[in-house]
């Protein structure tokens, strides 16, 4: 039979083993607090805005293809889960003051990347880049 002293240790020990389980339990479920680099970000979102110019159609499509990365690089560094943008658009969705916006946005993007000679309007292509810009602040990055 075991003396008090032994079965002391042993609960001692056992406290020990339980509360490293539970700050174990509490470590891998905790998120981490991500900070985005908003210097990096804004200097990104000045390269989009000046390379847009309304006299260049081309400039229409390329700043919404590079806002859409940019704004899709900025909730893969906070850690948003999802294999594509969509899903990770789904995942923020509550993130997003407007997120009916970014997703026509998104869409817009999808569909010049997709549909080859698809010409977009001067009007689309500025809600496309609001939508996006909106979203870059709402995450924090801008």
């Amino acid at each position: 039979m075991m003396s008090g002293f032994g079965l002391d240790v042993i609960y001692v020990f056992l406290a020990i083993f339980l509360l490293g389980i539970a700050i174990l339990i509490i470590f891998v479920t905790t998120k981490k607090n991500v900070i985005l680099n908003v210097d990096k970000y804004r200097k990104s979102w000045l390269k989009i805005e000046n390379s847009f110019t309304k006299d260049n159609r081309q400039s229409w499509s390329m700043a919404v293809i590079e806002a859409d990365k940019l704004l899709d690089q900025a909730m893969i560094e906070l850690g948003i889960s999802g294999k594509t943008m969509g899903e990770r658009l789904k995942q923020a969705s509550n993130n997003f003051s407007n997120k009916n916006a970014i997703w026509v946005a998104h869409k817009l993007r999808n569909q010049i990347a997709h549909e080859p000679g698809i010409n977009i309007e001067l009007k689309e292509s500025r809600l496309a880049l609001g939508a996006f810009k909106r979203g870059l602040k709402d995450l924090g990055a801008i």
